[in-house]
């Protein structure tokens, strides 16, 4: 999930949950990966529940920025392959899952 708005990249684990649960209306302890935005393009910001503990990670793109949905009130959702994109500092836009259904008859 993509927050849409940049936030105050000064918050940590406690002030990004406290986030996830009042203007995004999610439950920070899901296992859900939540993405947050800084004002400048090039840094985000990660925040998970693995089981045991709230996990932060931080990325700086060096040479690029990434690129955002528009900014708005709420939260996108991207799938896995459109969030691997995201990470990589690549245009996630471009990244369309395959559909995938079950076979219509087993052998």
């Amino acid at each position: 999930m993509v927050a849409t708005k940049p936030v105050d990249f000064r918050k940590g684990h406690d002030g990004l949950c406290a986030l996830v649960a009042s203007m995004l209306r999610k439950d920070p302890f899901t296992g859900t990966v939540f993405v947050f935005r800084s004002r400048r393009l090039d840094r985000l910001k990660l925040l998970y529940w693995d089981g045991t503990g709230l996990v932060m990670a931080y990325k700086r793109l060096e040479a690029t920025s990434f690129t955002w949905p528009a900014i708005k009130d709420g939260v996108i959702a991207l799938n896995h392959a459109q969030f691997e994109a995201l990470f990589a500092g690549l245009d996630w836009r471009k990244v369309k899952a395959l559909d995938v259904r079950p076979p219509a008859a087993t052998e």
